[in-house]
């Protein structure tokens, strides 16, 4: 007899969390340049000299990345995709003949297996001519079907999945649900078992690429039963299933080409051959599956950083104010520079990671999160500058500048397209929590019972004594280090001075260590309730991995002869940049208004500012704020549609 479907789940806040913390991957067995950096190791023989890829690699994905610029050059109307807020058919079919589906994929399935440095290429590439193309291809590959099942599929899921996948088959990933962003202890999705299948009932939500996808990567819970382990669990679904109705096609303020729907289950019978790993390993694959996959959202911002300087350089030159070009003006040059620095140091973490995860020597789960964070913040501040350099040009859409003659340059809907890199894959506030959890994950496997209120004074006894061991090594090493050896890292210097720089990532490494120690050693239990901080800590280590990352790349550049002076030149820029925004992140770590900030939140909250909302008109309309996600028969239209 089958289980009875699940309510959904309540739980409390800690309970929240050791889901959450269940599904993290545990050990370290690589080593990890971020890992590191954040215990005041600066590991420079991690990164340096720059990974490449072998020979073979580059000629398979430059030999890819002619083809698909022609394609994208004749064949994406990124004007006609704004302007109807849909990917047409045909650039979907041509993208399948090209194998744009199969980038990922091994060659014994159909695909191109490209690299995941030419992948994120591609998706550069892609994304400038249409981010919504970008983001389609990006969704399909990066945590739909073919990364999970590459990763934790069984031979025979790999051999009837990837060859759909990496020609045919639009794929998508389902986690989020109307009531569940990311808490997935709240998972309301079941999928009860009966006899040699799982039946799914749920809602799920912004589903990228569900409108049109022919596979589904669902996570659902499993209801705990005679012979079932339960909990979170990831299965492959047949979009066309019995019972899968997408009830709506989602509108956004940018990326208005992507197909994101809301999906509904009703007694959706998904066999259990198709269950991806064991039951309750489901949170687990997803997050692993992020670990690389959130390497898309940096190369859609590179993408944007590359084309926001041309268009700043060509339009900076031909607008004059004043009797000379706007550029060389100082208001508007800081900004130029800006842009250029910061897109040469996101291209530099970019492919800096991608090279470390195609290598597989180290654990990438800290620089893929860093990446992402970096890139997302300092990709939507370039698009806004680039507003800024084009004035009222910039705020006008592409559409009616053509309308009156003048070059269509769309620098408004980039600046609506990023925005979402900001929350996509785990918003910013999430990723300050997600990499301060790993960031502090050597303290708490050796001092996490000491803070522990379920732990006995026993166990508390045992971990004092570890720490007392763990950090009489530890604590020493954080005084002094080569950073304040004036001879450190004079390999950087040719030219430019590049050293100065390594050596404050060096010092501020170890300042960074000290800091989070101060902190738990403050707060101790109540560390994990300090996001303001955690948030601070997280940012000082991007930057200091972006610096670092510009740095191993203008000496990787000079040493091959490519534009290596004017690489060093653009990593100087950016590391100064940078070092400034660290010193303020450091001085706000203990001068903030974080807790003026808790006593303003608790009087909104109370309602004690409410007559500072008088004197407007509230335009939103009608409903509730979470839509009613009770299982059951839909009763809206079917939208989906399949690309034949």
């Amino acid at each position: 007899m089958s289980a009875p479907p699940l309510k959904k789940p309540t739980v409390t806040e800690r309970e929240a969390r050791q889901v959450a913390e269940a599904a993290r991957e545990q050990d370290w067995r690589k080593p990890s340049f971020g890992k590191e950096l954040f215990l005041g190791r600066f590991r420079l023989d991690l990164i340096h000299p720059h990974p490449l890829p072998t020979d073979e690699a580059v000629r398979r994905g430059e030999q890819f990345l002619t083809k698909l610029r022609a394609f994208c050059e004749t064949k994406v109307d990124a004007a006609l995709i704004e302007r109807e807020a849909r990917i047409p058919d045909e650039v979907i079919n041509g993208l399948k003949e090209l194998g744009a589906l199969g980038m990922k994929i091994d060659p014994k399935y159909g695909g191109l297996g490209l690299t995941q440095v030419y992948y994120n290429k591609a998706l550069a590439l892609v994304g400038s001519a249409s981010p919504a193309v970008g983001v389609l291809l990006s969704a399909h590959q990066s945590i739909g079907v073919p990364q999970p099942l590459k990763l934790f599929g069984t031979p025979e899921q790999k051999q009837r999945f990837l060859p759909r996948c990496a020609r045919t088959d639009i794929s998508a990933f389902l986690l989020t649900e109307p009531d569940v962003g990311s808490d997935p202890a709240r998972l309301a999705t079941s999928a009860v078992p009966d006899g040699d299948d799982y039946v799914l009932d749920g809602v799920k939500l912004w589903t990228t690429n569900g409108v049109v996808a022919d596979l589904l990567v669902v996570m659902a819970r499993v209801p705990k039963s005679e012979g079932h382990k339960g909990g979170i669990t990831a299965f492959v679904v047949e979009a066309d299933s019995p019972g899968i109705t997408v009830e709506n096609r989602n509108a956004f303020m940018g990326l208005r080409g992507i197909e994101n729907g809301v999906t509904r289950f009703h007694q959706v019978r998904v066999p259990a051959a198709n269950r991806i790993g064991p039951e309750g390993v489901g949170l687990k694959i997803a997050l692993t599956t992020l670990n690389t996959g959130r390497l898309s959202l940096p190369a859609s911002c590179v993408a944007a950083g590359k084309w926001s300087l041309k268009i700043a350089r060509e339009w900076s030159a031909a607008r004059e104010q004043w009797g000379r070009p706007i550029a060389h003006h100082e208001a508007v040059g800081a900004k130029i520079s800006f842009i250029a620095a910061t897109t040469f140091a996101l291209e530099a973490v970019l492919d800096l990671s991608s090279q470390m995860a195609d290598e597989d020597r180290n654990d990438i789960r800290i620089e893929g999160a860093l990446a992402k964070l970096i890139a997302s913040e300092l990709g939507w501040r370039m698009a806004d500058e680039l507003v800024q350099i084009r004035g009222g040009r910039g705020f006008e859409t592409a559409a009616s500048l053509a309308a009156r003659g003048e070059k269509a340059v769309p620098a408004e809907q980039v600046l609506r397209d990023l925005r979402i890199n900001r929350i996509f894959e785990g918003s910013t506030e999430i990723m300050h929590l997600l990499i301060a959890r790993e960031a502090v994950d050597a303290h708490l496997s050796v001092a996490g019972d000491l803070i522990d209120p379920d732990k006995s004074l026993q166990d508390k006894a045992r971990a004092g004594a570890n720490a007392g061991v763990f950090y009489a090594k530890w604590l020493p090493k954080l005084v002094a280090g080569p950073g304040q050896l004036p001879s450190s890292y004079a390999e950087f210097k040719h030219g430019v001075d590049l050293s100065p720089h390594l050596r404050h990532v060096e010092r501020h490494s170890r300042k960074l260590a000290r800091s989070t120690f101060y902190a738990m050693s403050r707060w101790q239990g109540r560390m994990e309730t300090k996001q303001a901080f955690l948030g601070r800590i997280v940012d000082i280590g991007a930057e200091l991995f972006a610096m670092s990352a510009a740095c191993v790349r203008a000496e990787l550049l000079r040493s091959r002869g490519e534009n290596g002076r004017e690489a060093y030149q653009l990593a100087d820029a950016f590391c100064r940049q940078s070092r400034i925004r660290v010193d303020e992140l450091f001085g706000r770590l203990w001068s903030n208004t974080d807790d003026v900030d808790g006593k303003v939140v608790k009087g909104v909250m109370a309602g004690t500012y409410e007559w500072l909302e008088q004197g407007i008109v509230d335009p939103s309309g009608e409903g509730p704020w979470i839509a009613d996600t009770t299982p059951g028969p839909s009763e809206r239209t079917n939208v989906h549609r399949p690309i034949r």
